[in-house]
């Protein structure tokens, strides 16, 4: 996985960790008030646990994510074998045995809250200020898609201004009330796709979930996203 990959697909951890909570299936008129009951249950929302598949063009990455508030996350990938990225909301570790590395960054307070605060009532909060809210084809279920006989609910957001890391976010909720796919379009056309199996809400994950030793004899690239704050 190269440098680029990494930097994109920390930025894109955190819109996993917003939008990879559990709904509430109702009878919703508008996609205002359908978005805004993600961040009535994220009050209800202690920790949790989902398998997740993330796409980016032609890389693949999967694994378990775990989530304990407020900000706590954990993934251990089975598609990069044994590679893990934990983080604290102070500092962001990711293990790549494929090149024994250990990429290290100080997160910066912005970058903190981004990953942490986002998977939060106020993170859905500022995605509801940000970006304009729609059904993408209207209240009813449709098909995930066109190969699949599951079916969801869709959003659309589409950015207000250009100054948000993503033009528009198409979100997937199942018929269990949870979100099943999330779908990005990037500032520069990328396009990257998060699906979310098996979400187990408040499960009392210990904190100890989230410590990880990695390897000593692997090398570690320090900051390798930007300079930490002074």
């Amino acid at each position: 996985m190269t440098l680029r990959y990494f930097r994109l697909f920390f930025l894109y951890s955190a819109l996993s960790l917003a939008l990879a909570a559990p709904l509430q299936a109702q009878d919703i008129q508008t996609a205002e008030n359908f978005f805004d009951t993600v961040s009535e249950k994220y009050g209800d929302v202690k920790d949790y646990i989902a398998g997740i598949r993330i796409t980016l063009e032609k890389d693949v990455m999967e694994g378990t994510l775990y989530y304990k508030s407020p900000n706590l996350l954990r993934i251990d990938f089975s598609s990069p074998a044994e590679q893990v990225m934990v983080t604290d909301g102070e500092k962001l570790t990711v293990y790549i045995p494929q090149y024994r590395v250990i990429m290290s960054q100080a997160l910066k307070k912005r970058s903190s809250a981004s990953v942490a605060a986002m998977a939060s009532r106020q993170g859905l909060l500022l995605l509801k200020r940000n970006y304009a809210i729609a059904y993408l084809e209207g209240p009813a279920s449709v098909p995930l898609d066109d190969k699949s006989d599951e079916r969801v609910k869709k959003l659309k957001l589409t950015w207000r201004t250009n100054a948000e890391g993503f033009r528009e976010l198409i979100v997937s909720i199942g018929a269990a009330g949870y979100i099943r796919r999330i779908e990005a379009v990037t500032v520069g056309y990328q396009k990257i796709q998060f699906n979310f199996t098996d979400i187990r809400v408040n499960q009392n994950i210990p904190d100890a979930r989230f410590k990880y030793d990695p390897p000593a004899s692997a090398n570690v690239l320090e900051n390798f996203l930007f300079e930490p704050e002074s």
